[in-house]
């Protein structure tokens, strides 16, 4: 099973163009099960459901609750920004979760939950995208608390783990994406592991999902960092849901464009024991 995670930059940039990019990127990777964030929609069209119809797939949009530091930015209160899954299989349950933050950063992030029939077993899959102020790694971190929470509420009885996607706008080692994770500190909710999918990549290839070689992000003046997630749970009992590789996409441009400000994260993931290589041990 393919999964991405990508951050569409919303409607800044050369938006139009990069559409086309955005689309060229995900046709070629043919994945499975993409989680979005920063998704547009606006007078009766909507950039996910454009995108699954383009490619084949069904879909799930949440709008942000809280849209208007958003559309000040670039001065259109008609557009709506959102998180959106798309998937190849039918989404039989959907919920949304507003992630808590103080006034002075409230803009609407939230996680979205879908919950995909695959033909082996359901998949719980998530997709979110968190405050990404520079100094608000406590709001983060609450942030996570209330995303692992949400994960615990909805991971169901399927023996696929849970897999959350998304923008962190956090480092590897940060606060953060350590509580979230709940194997290099006490986890967000108790007994609940989610293992970041990059630990299985090939260990010299470049991580970076916001870098300065994308001139979008160059403009910011800020250092190479991974803040594109795909986290998954301990594998099923025949080894569902084992990352078999990840690497990163679309970090590079597309008929002269770049499709977003930041790169994409692929993980192909086992679906059943045979195909995750598990014959028992330890």
């Amino acid at each position: 099973m393919r999964v991405v995670t990508w951050n569409l930059w919303w409607r800044f940039g050369p938006w139009e163009a990069r559409q086309k990019a955005i689309l060229s990127v995900l046709r070629e990777l043919r994945p499975d099960v993409v989680g979005l964030q920063e998704v547009w929609s606006a007078g009766g069209e909507n950039q996910a459901e454009w995108l699954a119809g383009e490619l084949g797939l069904h879909w799930a949009w949440a709008a942000s609750p809280s849209p208007e530091r958003w559309q000040r930015r670039i001065g259109d209160a008609s557009v709506d920004v959102g998180n959106a899954v798309l998937s190849r299989w039918p989404v039989t349950e959907r919920a949304l979760l507003e992630l808590p933050a103080p006034a002075d950063l409230a803009d609407g992030r939230t996680a979205l939950y879908a919950r995909l029939a695959a033909p082996a077993h359901d998949v719980p899959f998530f997709t979110t995208h968190l405050t990404s102020a520079p100094a608000a790694s406590a709001v983060r971190c609450e942030q996570v608390t209330a995303l692992a929470e949400f994960v615990a509420l909805h991971r169901g009885d399927t023996p696929f783990p849970p897999v959350v996607t998304g923008d962190f706008n956090s480092v590897p080692d940060s606060d953060a994406v350590r509580l979230f994770g709940g194997h290099k500190t006490e986890p967000a909710v108790p007994g609940q592991v989610l293992y970041d999918a990059w630990a299985y990549a090939d260990p010299t290839a470049p991580s970076a999902t916001w870098s300065p070689e994308n001139p979008y992000a160059a403009r910011l003046l800020e250092p190479p960092a991974r803040i594109d997630y795909i986290h998954v749970g301990p594998p099923g009992p025949t080894g569902e849901g084992h990352v078999r590789a990840v690497r990163r996409a679309g970090h590079g441009a597309v008929d002269g464009v770049w499709p977003s400000d930041h790169a994409a994260v692929v993980a192909d993931l086992a679906d059943v024991g045979a195909d995750a290589g598990i014959d028992g041990g330890s």
